[in-house]
């Protein structure tokens, strides 16, 4: 109840306030900010994804600055030779008010990620949004089957069925890609399983599927309980190190990305910046209201 409390409250203080939590969280507003970041990271040996914040959009003038932002910050990466690729939420570009439009915004930046070789991950958003993103990925797939990849959340009670449903798709010139997290939104026991055990043993039985069927997984987790059982998955099914990788959020567990790295495997980092940062940031507690314990103790313990 303190967590939720909190969680509403902190959306009406000032934004400087919001700042003082997300900027560890949030490489900072604008393009130039988000590549100094990826270049510390990528000098530190991790790979990078950036994403452009601006989800749940209200018009369809806002999935086209979003889209023209995308393809600037493809130029301006493949420019600098960071060693990156994208993430996109498809809300992003008009999911929820016409399918059709967020297709076309997406079709374009995964054409121009491909034409550098590049790679762009539809992430996957609440329950609502689910089986518009599958569609999505299914469509573009079909036409850059290296280029484009899919989220899928643990969480949800339908994620091995969707696996199952995606697999007949996947073949050595057609590979699929999966980033593989816990998930965060806010769903119902019917939708979503609740136990943080219950949570953890659908991951490790969606990642032992995607490995016995030859998948390429983005391991997206901080929980040690998670890597350590990815580390026995990856050697009973003898992966090479290019075969996966490791992802962790920006400013999240630095020690534990380290030691992944450390172990041999690859790591690459979730790059969030752009000007919607204090919408996402109050979306995020809205969405997971635990956070907002970790936010008071930082306040208390600012340098």
């Amino acid at each position: 109840m303190f967590n939720r409390l909190i969680a509403s409250l902190i959306p009406l203080f000032p934004k400087k306030f919001i700042w003082t939590f997300s900027k560890r969280y949030i490489a900072g507003e604008t393009i130039e900010d988000a590549l100094r970041a990826s270049k510390k990271l990528n000098e530190e040996g991790m790979m990078v994804t950036l994403d452009v914040l601006g989800e749940f959009i209200k018009d369809l003038e806002e999935a086209e600055r979003n889209k023209n932002e995308y393809l600037e910050v493809i130029e301006r990466l493949t420019a600098e030779g960071i060693d990156g690729n994208f993430s996109v939420k498809p809300t992003s570009f008009g999911l929820l008010i016409d399918e059709d439009v967020c297709y076309r915004h997406i079709r374009e930046i995964v054409r121009k990620a491909a034409g550098y070789n590049n790679f762009v991950r539809i992430d996957m958003e609440d329950s609502k949004c689910v089986d518009k993103e599958i569609r999505l990925f299914r469509r573009l797939h079909g036409e850059f089957p290296r280029n484009v990849g899919l989220v899928l959340q643990a969480y949800l009670r339908r994620t091995l069925d969707d696996l199952k449903a995606l697999t007949p798709l996947h073949s050595p010139e057609t590979p699929l890609n999966f980033r593989l997290c816990k998930g965060i939104y806010v769903e119902p026991a019917r939708i979503a399983y609740k136990d943080h055990d219950e949570i953890n043993r659908h991951f490790l039985e969606d990642l032992e599927y995607m490995f016995s069927h030859g998948f390429y997984v983005g391991i997206a987790t901080h929980d040690q309980f998670l890597i350590d059982h990815a580390y026995q998955l990856i050697e009973k099914y003898g992966l090479k190190k290019d075969e996966y990788e490791f992802q962790m959020l920006f400013g999240v567990t630095p020690e534990r990305r380290a030691s992944i790295l450390r172990n041999g495997h690859r790591m690459r980092v979730y790059v969030p910046f752009g000007k919607d940062w204090f919408g996402y940031s109050t979306r995020r507690l809205k969405e997971n209201p635990q956070i907002a314990s970790y936010i008071i103790k930082a306040l208390f313990n600012r340098k």
